[in-house]
């Protein structure tokens, strides 16, 4: 193997693991007295997408990255393409917006105030106040 080759391959391995460690680990969460235990990625999608209306969806801030993350993993969607959908939903009066929370603190909080709500945040923020329904890969 020449050496520019093995250097390019160096380089292409190292910027594959930094992306994997800029990937955050989603969970779907939920109030811990919400009979829910489990939950798939296509169904945590209708509620998010306006599709159910059995659970309360909570949104992350509209910039922030797990926002962007959480859509692309449960819908292949980007957040443009989420915004105009909900946008069809709202303007024709068939469902209201999730409910948009400025940080994952505020979303526990507002999980645990609401049996019929469902948020999603950072793995590494779970805790007693919520109850894990799915993880995102």
């Amino acid at each position: 193997m020449n050496k520019p080759f093995r250097t390019a391959l160096v380089g292409l391995s190292l910027m594959c693991a930094a992306a994997q460690a800029l990937a955050i680990e989603i969970v779907v969460v939920v109030n811990p007295k919400n009979p829910a235990t489990r939950m798939f990625s296509e169904q945590a999608s209708q509620f998010f997408l306006g599709k159910s209306t059995m659970f309360v969806p909570l949104d992350q801030a509209e910039k922030s990255p797990i926002r962007a993350e959480f859509y692309q993993k449960i819908s292949g969607k980007d957040i443009s393409q989420v915004k105009a959908a909900w946008a069809k939903i709202v303007f024709t009066g068939k469902g209201v917006a999730p409910i948009e929370m400025h940080s994952t603190a505020e979303v526990k909080k507002a999980i645990v105030a609401d049996l019929n709500a469902i948020g999603y945040i950072e793995k590494s923020a779970v805790d007693d106040s919520v109850k894990v329904i799915l993880t995102l890969p």
